[in-house]
């Protein structure tokens, strides 16, 4: 039996972040979500060079013996124009995304590409699966038996990618067939969904209601949880081939980009906050009273009295802050190496809150693009088991891509 596809796709862009890097595509014969990195770099035009590419194929059906081939030329050769696009304009150096996408093909087979560590899961029969594997730096402690699904769930690296399209030859995505049941819903969600809700829960709301619903619910979970991400998710039914939808749905950075020519550019939070600053006329202050001398003397004795008390409080908060400060990790840069730090990577004035803790062999000039800027901005880490493991990725990434650049490839990664 032939099938169709009823689907549903949403994004937010989070509490904390002013842009939205994520792009999310739903049609009847394509299913995609695209999470962009590279911040200031342009992971925004990242995903969205990469849907547009790929959205031509959510036409008509294709044929089953040729779909993984076709899918595979088409995100090769929406890979090459994230390296045109940075050859075109260097402010976009370093430029990434993910990509997890669905594409309909033949009676009822569905080929499936993924790169990154966006999501795709499976509800069918009332079991629910992830059908994609994180290329993650977490995934890798996980696969080597270093820490547990649970731990990894929590780790603060879980957004560390090791695989993306960067613009690279070698950035390779895996490639699957899939057959379509009747009943089958799929879910395919950006880390801004998988890294602030738990999996039990994204089962329980992906089995109730239709795709829109649930679409619409994911996304408010994760912003109940403090979405500091963007958050896009694209839920997708498998019925019978008469009840499918028509329209597509273009959700995030990539219709963003569509519409910017002809729409009002968004404040940013900031923008927002001064602008709000800006309308706020202060009161006048109100005409001394002679008569209330006493009063006033005996207010100006209790402020004294309650400053000298907050001074204290505040010099052993400062003291069991700093002490605080200086349990904490974090991997950056000293002298041109890798180096694990102790404290915070910030100052108070001229006070430094962080000392080297150990030097690594790993130059960091060595390093890809991505995990350069990385370093430099510094990685926080859980603990001395943590710091370590970063290091150790850190100098197998700096040896592979030391070994292609002398063959004169270039070499990159990123985070999402």
């Amino acid at each position: 039996m032939t099938v169709a596809v009823r689907f549903a796709a949403r994004t937010d862009v989070g509490l904390v972040r002013s842009r939205n890097e994520d792009s999310g595509y739903a049609g009847p014969h394509l299913l995609a979500v695209a999470d962009g990195m590279g911040g200031h770099a342009g992971g925004n035009v990242a995903s969205s060079l990469v849907l547009a590419r790929l959205a031509p194929l959510d036409g008509d059906s294709h044929g089953a013996d040729d779909a993984l081939e076709l899918l595979a030329d088409t995100v090769a050769e929406a890979n090459r124009s994230l390296a045109r696009a940075m050859a075109a304009d260097p402010g976009l150096h370093g430029m990434g995304t993910t990509l997890t996408a669905l594409m309909r093909c033949g009676a009822n087979g569905l080929a499936l590409v993924h790169i990154g560590d966006s999501r795709a899961y499976l509800l069918r029969d009332g079991q629910f699966s992830q059908i994609t594997r994180d290329h993650s730096f977490v995934q890798s402690l996980v696969d080597a038996g270093r820490i547990s699904e649970e731990e990894a769930e929590h780790h603060p690296q879980r957004s560390l990618v090791t695989r993306v399209l960067t613009g690279a030859p070698e950035d390779e995505p895996d490639l699957s067939m899939r057959q379509a049941r009747i009943g089958d819903r799929y879910l395919i969600c950006s880390d801004g969904l998988s890294d602030y809700v738990g999996r039990d829960t994204i089962e329980e709301v992906v089995g109730d209601g239709p795709p829109a619903d649930a679409a619409r619910r994911l996304v408010d979970l994760a912003m109940r949880a403090g979405a500091p991400d963007n958050v896009t998710c694209v839920v997708g039914d498998i019925v019978k081939a008469d009840s499918g939808s028509v329209q597509p749905i273009v959700v995030g950075a990539v219709a963003e980009r569509r519409a910017e020519q002809t729409q009002p550019i968004a404040l940013s939070p900031a923008q927002k906050a001064a602008a709000l600053r800006r309308t706020v006329v202060p009161a006048a202050p109100d005409e001394p009273d002679l008569d209330d001398e006493p009063r006033r003397r005996g207010r100006v004795a209790r402020i004294v009295a309650l400053s000298v008390i907050l001074g204290f409080a505040l010099i052993g908060g400062l003291y069991g802050a700093y002490a605080w400060t200086q349990q904490q990790l974090f991997v950056g840069e000293s002298g041109g190496k890798v180096a694990i730090f102790q404290g915070l990577p910030q100052q108070l004035g001229p006070i430094t809150l962080s000392s080297v803790q150990t030097t690594s062999d790993v130059d960091v000039a060595n390093l890809p693009d991505y995990y350069r800027d990385l370093v430099q901005r510094t990685i926080p880490a859980a603990d001395q088991g943590a710091a370590d493991a970063q290091v150790t990725e850190l100098r197998n990434q700096a040896a592979a891509c030391e070994a292609r650049r002398s063959q004169g490839i270039p070499c990159g990664s990123g985070q999402s």
